[in-house]
């Protein structure tokens, strides 16, 4: 018997993930598996709000949205279940997580653990040039927005300055568990910054707390680093839940 009419759909929805996804050529060459693209499609869809925080919505309806086939949906939507970014409820739909005082709360507990653990290493190991790059392009965006005020490319530059700062103290500890948890933790980060406004003054605040953690690692001051991680975590939570 020819193949069913269901299966040459699903088959022409995963050619069309490979061809529309960055990472296509690499799937169609095993580089990727469709699972982990639709992973990265269903984040996408949260970051870039084609999926609001809190949906409800079904299956089909994903599939249509995110132009990826039902088999591998369904592995990617269990992995992110078990990372806590959804709900599955079977016959009815999938829920994803909307950001709140307990996901702010636990978030940031886990990079308190982590990071003031990470960032006496960072301190007493990190090398110069790293510390002084990151230092650098810190003090010319604070330059930039008092001069200038927040623009969109300022705040694209704060972005990947929050990367950049915080993927090198976590790497520092050299522990590929504790690296792979921080990306998951980082998902809810994102989702948290979502509904975050952003004025060049809260800007400024956190950055200067940045400068203040990379000071004291450059002053290879262990104690202090972590005390300035502590000071930004807790500025960062209130931020986050709009006490300031």
């Amino acid at each position: 018997m020819g193949r069913t009419r269901k299966s040459e759909i699903i088959e022409a929805a995963a050619q069309r993930a490979d061809a529309e996804s960055p990472a296509g050529a690499d799937a169609a060459s095993g580089g990727a598996r469709l699972s982990d693209i639709a992973y990265e499609r269903i984040l996408e869809g949260l970051f870039e709000r084609k999926l609001p925080a809190g949906a409800f919505v079904s299956q089909n309806e994903l599939v249509q949205l995110l132009g990826i086939p039902v088999a591998p949906l369904r592995d990617a939507l269990r992995v992110l279940e078990a990372e806590g970014v959804l709900t599955i409820h079977p016959r009815s739909g999938i829920q994803f997580v909307k950001p709140g005082f307990e996901l702010t709360r636990a978030t940031y507990q886990f990079r308190s653990i982590i990071e003031r653990a990470a960032i006496r290493v960072f301190a007493e190991t990190a090398d110069e040039e790293t510390i002084g790059t990151l230092e650098q392009r810190h003090l010319a965006l604070v330059t930039a927005i008092e001069k200038q005020g927040l623009g969109a490319a300022h705040v694209a530059e704060v972005e990947a300055l929050e990367t950049s700062l915080h993927h090198a103290v976590v790497t520092s500890l050299g522990n590929p568990l504790v690296e792979s948890s921080y990306r998951r933790m980082h998902n809810y980060l994102k989702l948290l910054r979502l509904e975050r406004k952003l004025t060049a003054p809260v800007v400024l605040r956190t950055l200067k707390e940045h400068l203040a953690i990379l000071e004291a690692c450059r002053a290879r001051d262990p104690d202090a680093a972590e005390a300035a991680v502590q000071a930004h975590f807790a500025a960062a939570l209130q931020r986050n839940l709009g006490m300031y």
